[in-house]
């Protein structure tokens, strides 16, 4: 063994059982590990390479919203199994589980707050929740949010990330689709804004209902955007697809959604574009 290696230093690595906490995370791109103070504080950032790590629902509250003003509105409405749906286990079973991980009833938070002094209404779905796959409660809740901001004359940020529909419920999931575009249409009817940021990953029904019909679609970078993947398109065409085919900036540049715009600038970047659509100075 050389002696370089011997004498280098090596990261203590916890031991299963141990009380050290682990200080590190390993981006899922460039590899790296990153001290997780380091991480938290350039909002889930990776410092060395710029991939966006998946954050929960609450974690993204923090980035997007003044602190101290998210007043939350959903976790009233919980899911149900009418369908008795069964496959390698009971969808009932499937759902205890999510919501002990979670500590949520669904895969959905919404609420209101600041951005920068402007008042908002806020859905945000949680990927961490089964996927955040849409089902009735998802559906129901982002239908309130938006009849929320509507009749307080608010405008409306959602954050998207899912799989697609949840289809454990079947057409119940489905039919929120519809249920979800109709509600945002009070939006349109009062003037008000309606401003969609798309993460990684943002598929299936949501990509083709209210995700996409928002007035102004961002998107984080590199995130996967889409309805069917990328191997099932491939499979169907029987063509390869482009270099970075349903990633963000691929969008972007196909005129798919508005702007990339970097985690750490979303809510700098959120005040401007609500001032420019409410024609206010922000903190007017």
């Amino acid at each position: 063994m050389a002696l370089d290696r011997f004498f280098r230093r090596r990261r203590p690595q916890p031991q299963a059982g141990s009380d050290v906490p682990d200080l590190w995370t390993q981006c899922p791109a460039c590899k790296e590990g990153v001290y997780n103070r380091d991480l938290e504080a350039g909002r889930f950032v990776c410092p060395r390479c710029g991939h966006h790590l998946r954050i929960d629902a609450g974690k993204r509250v923090e980035v997007l919203l003044d602190p101290g003003t998210f007043h939350q509105l959903s976790g009233r409405v919980r899911p149900t199994d009418p369908l008795q749906f069964e496959d390698t286990e009971p969808y009932a079973l499937r759902l205890a589980r999510a919501q002990a991980k979670t500590g949520r009833p669904d895969a959905i938070l919404t609420g209101t707050g600041t951005v920068e002094g402007v008042p908002v209404t806020l859905a945000v779905m949680d990927f961490a929740f089964s996927g955040g796959s849409m089902g009735s409660v998802v559906g129901e809740e982002i239908s309130r949010a938006a009849e929320h901001a509507a009749s307080h004359g608010t405008p409306f940020v959602l954050v998207a990330a899912s799989g697609g529909a949840r289809m454990q419920e079947s057409a119940l999931s489905l039919m929120q689709m519809a249920k979800t575009t109709v509600a945002l249409e009070g939006l349109s009817a009062r003037g008000l804004p309606y401003v969609s940021l798309l993460t990684d990953p943002t598929t299936g029904g949501v990509t083709a209902s209210f995700a996409t019909v928002a007035d102004v679609i961002l998107a984080e970078p590199g995130a996967l955007i889409g309805f069917a993947g990328p191997r099932v398109i491939q499979q169907t065409i029987r063509q390869n697809l482009p270099e970075g085919f349903q990633r963000a900036e691929f969008l972007m540049e196909h005129g798919m959604i508005d702007d990339v715009v970097d985690r750490r600038e979303h809510r700098a970047y959120l005040a401007r574009l609500l001032g420019v659509l409410l024609r206010r100075e922000v903190g007017a």
